[in-house]
């Protein structure tokens, strides 16, 4: 997944197996110094998949983007980098 604070300037990129808690957690600021410091807390881009090697992978390529690529990859889905929000199953 990939959060970002209110002015969009930066990104954060992670892998979770709980999005929803792990979502709460960033607006309240316990997940670590990073999210705080920055304030990544809105929602912008997330990925689905079966296997957490397979997640990692994923995150991993990601954090190794330069700026922009990441940009255009949460606008292809998300063109206005709106929060996104999670229905709870």
């Amino acid at each position: 997944y990939i959060t970002t604070n209110k002015y969009r300037t930066v990104f954060y990129i992670w892998v979770t197996n709980n999005l929803h808690q792990r979502i709460e957690q960033h607006k309240l600021w316990v997940i670590d110094w990073f999210t705080k410091k920055y304030r990544v807390s809105i929602l912008v881009y997330y990925e689905e998949f079966q296997y957490i090697d397979k997640a990692i992978t994923r995150e991993k390529q990601l954090k190794w983007w330069i700026r922009q690529k990441k940009i255009n990859l949460i606008k292809n889905s998300n063109p206005t980098m709106e929060e996104l929000v999670i229905d709870i199953l």
